[in-house]
């Protein structure tokens, strides 16, 4: 009897030959490991969900040398797919004493965040939900005001809320349409060619958001301002109100163009010192501009719509600027070689 070992087959084939006789016999073997689970280049991830469950069983391997934090957020991806990039938000587990847990920044190395040489990590997911662009909320949010504005002056809204009366339609009514449509086609020009966003998405549920609170006030203020009823300033209060607003609009157009210029076409730059302008003496001019401008409208419209507007734009705004004047001061605290935060006005010279 002669065993002859039969190349290429898998499990292995043994021929064995007896008296002009050939008999197969499968011999099964045990799988061959995957030894890149061994290799010192990998590393082992384990992406659990805040409750502690592992969402990808068996967890993952990347290489240790070059895998970043978007590798891995595309291998959780490829895993599953309704889990996109965007939509992931990745830190470490909780330590023991701390309030926040460290947030994955997408470009960093996952070595960096690992102790000593482990090839292992623990990471927490999160899920975001379904997400949009920046630039989709944005032009949603003035597309509305930009369209329902117009609506109260040109059609006969009023006829229908019954008001039988001509109406009247007086300079300042025109003049306001035509300040309130150059504003927010402003900011939708400013969208797409001006603003670089460090943030890639936004939750969807904020477009329902934003469109639900632009969207109101724009009916609000645009029902008070075309009514009928409604009793305009005198011309030079108009031609102030007006004027002024005119100048802060440019002026805000040109402090977008600043802090675009802080980032690079990709929206990364981290946190700079903005400077030039009225960046010179207020942390956020934007901010600024953008509630003088709406000061500016009000003077010339004089609507209690619009000063409700006014004052819950400017609240809000303040918050950001507030917050926005506490990180910088705290980034740029003059030690290690960290420049010094110069001494500026929040967001409203004279008074914060």
């Amino acid at each position: 009897m002669a065993i002859h070992l039969l190349p290429n087959y898998t499990p292995l084939i043994y021929l064995i030959k007896s008296h002009h006789t050939y008999l197969l016999i499968p011999i099964p073997i045990s799988p061959i490991p995957d030894l890149s689970l061994f290799s010192p280049f990998n590393m082992k991830v384990t992406v659990t969900t805040r409750s502690g469950r592992e969402l990808i069983t068996g967890g993952l391997v990347l290489d240790t040398s070059s895998a970043t934090v978007a590798d891995l957020q595309q291998a959780i991806h490829q895993r599953i797919k309704k889990y996109y990039p965007s939509r992931q938000r990745l830190t470490l587990p909780l330590e023991p004493g701390s309030k926040k847990p460290v947030v994955l920044q997408y470009k960093k190395n996952l070595k960096e965040y690992t102790t000593g040489n482990s090839d292992a990590i623990t990471v927490v997911f999160k899920d975001l939900g379904p997400q949009v662009s920046y630039r989709t909320l944005f032009f949603f949010e003035y597309l509305g005001p930009l369209i329902l504005y117009p609506v109260f002056y040109y059609f006969p809204v009023y006829q229908f809320l019954g008001y039988k009366d001509e109406r009247v339609i007086h300079p300042v009514q025109t003049y306001a349409l035509y300040y309130w449509s150059l504003h927010y086609f402003k900011r939708i020009m400013e969208t797409f060619f001006v603003h670089r966003f460090s943030h890639a998405t936004s939750p969807l549920s904020n477009v329902f958001r934003n469109c639900a609170y632009y969207w109101s006030f724009g009916c609000y203020i645009a029902y008070y301002v075309n009514h009928p009823l409604y009793t305009p300033v005198s011309d030079l209060q108009m031609k102030i109100g007006f004027g002024f607003g005119l100048i802060m609009q440019v002026a805000n157009l040109y402090c977008h163009i600043i802090l675009r210029n802080l980032r690079n076409p990709s929206g990364d730059g981290g946190y700079q010192i903005p400077r030039g302008f009225l960046f010179n003496i207020v942390t956020c001019a934007n901010y600024t501009t953008e509630i003088y401008q709406w000061l500016g409208f009000n003077i010339a419209t004089q609507t209690v719509a619009g000063y409700v507007f006014l004052v819950v734009a400017a609240s809000i705004m303040t918050n950001w600027a507030l917050a926005k004047h506490r990180r910088l001061r705290r980034l740029f605290d003059g030690k290690e070689g960290r420049p010094k935060y110069p001494r500026r006005w929040v967001i409203l010279p004279p008074f914060l």
